[in-house]
């Protein structure tokens, strides 16, 4: 790889996945560096989608146009180019992708941020080529849409969670939430009996060990709407109409095994990495997770960063049933800064130096209510730990999601009042 010792040197920087992590990631590094660098996106789709969304799709709260946007005319406009294509390879020593066509695409610095793959296949059965249904992506919250309506339909048990290894739990509340909210207003709820099932060792853990009171007030929330729980549960298998759960003890042994039945199921899938970033020898560790430093960086491949879902994150402690800990959408916003600032380091002849916070911030909605977290740093142990609940996160979240949209439409990744609202309420994405 050239060296550039002055930022007027040309490099190409491609930005891998254009979702939460690498959008941003493409605009914050055209913002922050000469425009004789060049900056390609390269993403599956030519859309951009706003995931967290898609829990309010999935009971047709949201339709796909006002979820998405298109990715080339926004990248365009900023001197960005676009690559809609599936990577089949990346060659990490030649510093080049093989598109999918035969296309090849070749870089200076790559930035990963392709989010996981959902292992539907580590639980036979599950998925939407099985029985069950998902919200992690705008096509999935909507074939769960069509499966929401055939409940209205012909009311029946619903079974709502999150299998082992899956390392997001956020939307299964949300969707647990939203779905009893949109049942009660269909005026059906008395006929159809809620189970959220869960890998985590208690309602509320989250990936992350609990955040303040957060097994308190979600046990309480999911009380009040007569939703039942099985926590330590692993997901053997799903045949149609039934699922079936072994529920560990704290020692790791099966204490009871359960054959749920079910007209509608929504289950979180666990997480791996993508084929062509793990099949990348020394990138990634044995899920296919990007192993980073404190940098965002490749130990091995040092002209390669990572962010967001796609990267390696130890457990945050260890449970009976394998959880993995989850990233969050400010914490990825933290990675993108470190990494354009560490790139920028790099092409001006210094050494990177910038650490992302990992801080998190985050607003979930209920349905008819929400509940918002800060965790600072959002792996314990914290600076700053704060859980709330009330009906105005229920509008946060609303807001928050046009905003975002916003946002990506115009190019802009960190407006300066959202730096400074965030900063009074010591939220940074940097440490100092």
């Amino acid at each position: 790889m050239a060296t550039y010792d002055e930022e007027k040197d040309m490099a190409h920087i491609v930005v891998l996945g254009a979702g939460i992590g690498g959008l941003p990631a493409a605009y914050e590094l055209r913002a922050a560096l000469d425009t004789s660098h060049q900056i390609t996106v390269v993403n599956a789709n030519d859309f951009f989608q706003f995931v967290p969304s898609n829990p309010w799709l999935a009971v047709g709260w949201r339709t796909r146009e006002t979820i998405t946007l298109p990715l080339e005319p926004s990248l365009r406009r900023r001197g960005i180019e676009f690559v809609a294509g599936w990577v089949e390879k990346i060659d990490a020593t030649g510093n080049k992708l093989l598109i999918q066509g035969g296309k090849e695409i070749s870089y200076d610095y790559l930035v990963v941020a392709t989010g996981p793959r959902l292992a539907f296949d580590e639980v036979p059965g599950s998925g939407p080529g099985g029985h069950t249904q998902s919200v992690c992506t705008v096509e999935h919250a909507e074939h769960a849409y069509g499966d929401f309506r055939s409940l209205v339909a012909s009311p029946g048990p619903v079974i709502v969670g999150a299998v082992q290894f899956a390392s997001c739990f956020g939307p299964a509340y949300e969707y647990a939430s939203i779905l009893d909210t949109a049942l009660r207003r269909e005026k059906i709820r008395d006929r159809v009996p809620m189970t959220f099932v869960t890998s985590e060792p208690y309602i509320g853990h989250l990936g992350l060990g609990g955040v303040g009171d957060s097994q308190g007030l979600l046990e309480h929330e999911f009380r009040n709407r007569h939703i039942k729980w099985i926590n330590n549960a692993k997901v053997t298998k799903v045949e149609a109409g039934k699922m079936f759960v072994d529920q560990l003890n704290a020692k790791g042994e099966t204490e009871k095994q359960h054959e749920l039945p079910f007209k509608h199921a929504m289950m979180l899938p666990g997480f791996k990495g993508v084929e062509p970033v793990a099949a990348v020898e020394g990138l990634c560790n044995p899920r296919g997770f990007v192993i980073v430093d404190e940098h965002q960086r490749s130990p091995k491949y040092r002209n390669i960063y990572s962010a967001g879902v796609c990267i390696a994150i130890p457990p945050v402690e260890t449970t009976p049933v394998p959880t993995g800990a989850p990233k969050t959408g400010y914490m990825i916003e933290s990675m993108v800064t470190a990494i354009v600032r560490n790139i920028k380091a790099e092409l001006t002849g210094y050494v990177p130096t910038a650490k992302a916070t990992w801080n998190a911030f985050c607003l979930a909605d209920l349905g008819d209510t929400g509940a918002a977290f800060i965790a600072l740093p959002q792996i314990p142990p914290r600076n700053v730990t704060w859980f709330k609940k009330g009906k105005w996160v229920h509008w946060a979240k609303i807001a928050f999601e046009k905003y975002f949209l916003r946002k990506m439409r115009t190019g802009v990744s960190e407006p300066i009042f959202e730096k400074w609202v965030l900063k009074l309420m010591g939220v940074a994405r940097l440490k100092s």
